[in-house]
């Protein structure tokens, strides 16, 4: 699913206010999710992934001292292509330093977090499956716990690094969780394709909730898009009402 659809104001109701299966999920604690010391590898595909699927989770593993690894596979350099006011040279250098403000403001411990670069093509995953997963390994321990996108997700790049961190994560020995997206937005009636059975609740208190959303407005790139051009926002309305939800869902 394309998030530029999301724009439509007579979308029929999306799984996330819609699936009676959310109200029902098993909820659990971060102590759940990794041991004491365990350090937690967050891979987003795009800057600014890593806020939306687990800007909560970050800010309690960082409470708890959990060491913290962020990579970072492409710049999202290719967020509109086409545009003049977003060349991708200019998000090349933009993204990025979009991406510090937001883990300052979800108050993460930038000093000791370590925070890894791909370089990959933004919008040309696909074809590097196999290489991206090799490169994901690298920076891998067993003791680890791996939180990427969904590999599923219905967005070519977001199920290509779920595909691949699966696989790091298999060569290494490392615990893998799914952490959905764009699923979240899929109308009611494809509910069933969501795995319910893997689902787990995190629920997250007013503060960190708040500073989820405070985060994800460090990237304006992302809140803007190109109104001259007619090019929508990658981050559409729809994605911020969804994050005042008080709680992150892990497939695990």
């Amino acid at each position: 699913m394309k998030s530029t659809s999301l724009l439509d104001s007579n979308l029929p109701a999306q799984i996330w206010n819609g699936a009676r299966q959310l109200d029902n999920l098993p909820v659990i604690n971060t102590q759940s999710l990794i041991a004491p010391g365990a350090r937690a590898v967050v891979i987003a595909p795009h800057p600014g992934d890593e806020v939306v699927t687990c800007g909560g989770l970050l800010q309690l593993f960082a409470n708890l001292g959990h060491p913290l690894q962020l990579i970072s596979v492409t710049d999202g350099s290719a967020s509109y292509p086409g545009s003049q006011l977003w060349p991708e040279k200019r998000l090349s250098v933009f993204r990025p330093q979009e991406s510090v403000e937001a883990l300052r403001r979800l108050g993460l411990p930038m000093h000791s977090l370590k925070w890894i670069r791909g370089g990959f093509t933004d919008a040309a995953l696909a074809e590097r499956e196999t290489q991206l997963a090799h490169f994901i390994a690298r920076y891998l321990r067993p003791e680890d716990v791996l939180f990427s996108t969904w590999r599923e997700d219905g967005v070519v790049d977001h199920d290509t690094v779920g595909r691949a961190s699966a696989k790091a994560a298999q060569m290494v020995g490392a615990r893998l969780c799914e952490l959905p997206f764009w699923a979240w937005h899929w109308p009611v009636r494809d509910q069933g394709q969501i795995p319910w059975h893997r689902a787990r609740k995190v629920r997250l208190d007013s503060w960190t909730t708040a500073r989820k959303r405070h985060a994800i407005h460090a990237y304006a790139s992302q809140l803007d898009g190109d109104p001259e051009m007619g090019i929508a926002p990658l981050l559409p309305k729809v994605v911020l009402e969804r994050l005042r939800q008080p709680y992150e869902i892990v497939f695990v």
